[in-house]
């Protein structure tokens, strides 16, 4: 057997046993999570408003909405910055200062998200408190945190969605008279605005899926959101604050939980190939 079909085995083992372990891993929710959700019912479970396990509530509206609401936050407040700092460092930044930058923005990138809570939890709940009063562990300090943390992501692949973009765009822009910001915004970003989308699904992606930093900051509070300076709890936090202690029903719901995280992260993976599909 030669060694090209020695590394193509290999290589194939490995793709099996990472679709194996994802097929496991939906067998697992769904089947502990389905189950509670029939129990409960699924109008209880999806719409109720109240999460008290020890008498028998296990409503996650507040999960969800804490959910979208703290992803739409970081949505606002980290693609137009990722946006901005991708177009900077592909069309305006000098090639010196881009050598200090782009390292910079991948360090940000490989923090862990412990620091960055711990970062929210001493300087920007601080502030908000004294902004907005309250304790300052709310919504705006998850969503603040959140858009930080998705902003290397977001900026990385926008940068190299712009580069790809042929030279011709530009170049045929300012044949036509445009200035080069015009060429830029108007030629340039137009033309790389597949592989932006699928940039702003992944920083989604994983601001959906973040849970250490949105604990640290969030005030976790399982009520309906009324305010930006209220506390939210999101999906994830409720799993990780009381999977430690839950068990029979409680735990079930909290699989259900995850079942409901799970097809948020697959729709978002859908969407993220139907981007990918366009661009090629």
């Amino acid at each position: 057997m030669n060694r090209e079909r020695i590394v193509g085995i290999v290589f194939l083992l490995a793709a099996c046993i990472s679709i194996l372990c994802v097929i496991l891993i939906c067998l697992f929710l769904f089947a502990g999570g389905l189950p509670v959700i029939g129990k409960i019912g699924p109008v209880n479970f999806f719409a109720g408003k109240i999460w008290k396990p020890g008498s028998g509530l296990f409503g996650i509206a507040p999960m969800i909405l804490g959910s979208l609401y703290v992803t739409a936050g970081a949505i606002i407040t980290g693609v137009p910055a990722g946006i901005l700092t991708a177009v900077f460092l592909a069309c305006f930044c000098p090639k010196r200062l881009h050598a200090l930058l782009n390292p910079a923005l991948a360090l940000l990138a490989g923090i862990p998200s412990v620091v960055y809570g711990f970062f929210g939890l001493v300087v920007l709940v601080p502030a908000l408190r004294l902004a907005g009063g309250g304790s300052g562990k709310s919504m705006l300090a998850a969503s603040i945190i959140l858009g930080i943390m998705i902003l290397p992501t977001i900026a990385g692949v926008s940068e190299a969605a712009i580069r790809s973009v042929p030279g011709s765009c530009y170049e045929g822009a300012l044949a036509l008279g445009a200035t080069h910001e015009e060429a830029v915004f108007f030629a340039v970003l137009p033309a790389a605005r597949s592989g932006i989308t699928a940039a702003v699904i992944l920083g989604t992606g994983r601001s959906i899926g973040e849970t250490m930093a949105v604990i640290m900051v969030a005030g976790n509070q399982a009520l309906l959101p009324d305010s930006i300076f209220h506390g939210v709890r999101t999906m994830t936090a409720n799993i990780v604050l009381e999977m430690g202690y839950a068990a029979e029903i409680h735990r079930e719901a909290l699989i259900a939980t995850a079942v409901v995280l799970f097809v948020f992260i697959l729709i978002i993976n859908m969407l993220f190939s139907l981007v990918k599909g366009r661009t090629r």
